[in-house]
């Protein structure tokens, strides 16, 4: 009897401890951002699959939405089709779109839906092109203050989260490839899937939004320090902003845009933390660096 009032004892206490945050976040919407490390490691990959299944049983809704850099990089050298970069951003060719488009909806798409449906009949695929759930116009950015042709990578446009709130409501987990259908020229683009998964936290209403990342946050004051910032407002990020490294900034500018319009919160978390979801989200020890609204200062 005593060894087993023993072992199970602490399993109660993190239960319980869990309950303030699963008291807050029920019935929240939770849109995640799946990229880095937990994108192709199998360990890593089945850990957020469980996660995420675990947030849906908890009662938030979880939203995830990916990319798939590497995969997409891969994918165009089987294709014989070279990768180049133009202002941080893929150069997408039409046939390097049919590339991005094929690996996204019908490669790293269906791994996620498979895993997480190892777990009952829950999660759905979709791209933005479905449904018109998002929309883009050609995105053409400056370099030295010349725009710069990159093909078909998209800027969004709108939203239109009909679909997503459907399969909420009747307990799916939507997972959204970042592909967009065109708003005026017919075409489909490919999206930043940092930038898409605010756009449509900001959409949704949801309560957070969780970037993956492959660092543990952002850091104070890189390279001279490894020291992350756990929490700062809007308005202090962005005056950092213009400091941050290429890949940094579309998901920082995503986590300003996501609390700006209506997001509580906006967290970019360590992806090669086994677990750092539920981490994150239940545990005092918030793992990586949380945005807030600027008025929202004191909120914990």
């Amino acid at each position: 009897m005593s060894t087993r009032k023993h072992t199970a004892l602490p399993k109660a206490q993190i239960l319980i401890e869990a309950l303030p945050w699963l008291t807050r976040h029920h019935g929240k919407t939770v849109v995640i951002k799946f990229g880095g490390n937990a994108m192709v490691n199998e360990d890593l990959k089945a850990a957020f699959a469980q996660d995420v299944v675990f947030l849906r049983h908890a009662g938030l809704k979880p939203v995830v939405v990916h990319g798939g850099g590497p995969q997409i990089s891969a994918a165009l050298d089987r294709h014989g089709i070279v990768s180049e970069f133009k202002a941080g951003l893929r150069v997408t060719t039409e046939d390097a779109m049919d590339v991005v488009r094929m690996v996204l909806a019908g490669q790293v798409q269906r791994e996620l839906v498979g895993l997480l449906n190892q777990h009952g009949p829950l999660a759905v695929g979709l791209t933005g092109e479905d449904a018109h759930t998002i929309s883009a116009t050609r995105h053409t950015p400056e370099i030295d203050g010349e725009p710069v042709d990159i093909g078909r990578v998209g800027e969004i446009t709108a939203i239109d989260t009909g679909a997503i709130e459907a399969l909420l409501a009747d307990g799916r987990i939507p997972v959204v490839s970042s592909i967009a259908r065109s708003e005026d020229d017919g075409h489909v683009y490919n999206v930043n899937a940092d930038t898409a998964a605010a756009a449509l936290a900001a959409a949704l209403g949801a309560e957070t939004l969780m970037v993956l990342t492959d660092v543990e946050g952002l850091y104070e004051d890189w390279p001279n320090s490894d020291e992350v910032i756990s929490r700062l407002t809007a308005a202090q990020l962005e005056k950092l902003l213009p400091e941050l490294s290429a890949g940094m900034v579309p998901k920082m500018e995503g986590c300003l845009h996501a609390v700006r319009n209506g997001v509580r919160t906006a967290r970019v978390i360590d992806g090669r933390v086994q677990h750092s979801i539920l981490l994150e989200i239940f545990t005092d020890e918030g793992i990586g660096t949380m945005v807030v609204p600027d008025e929202h200062q004191g909120e914990s």
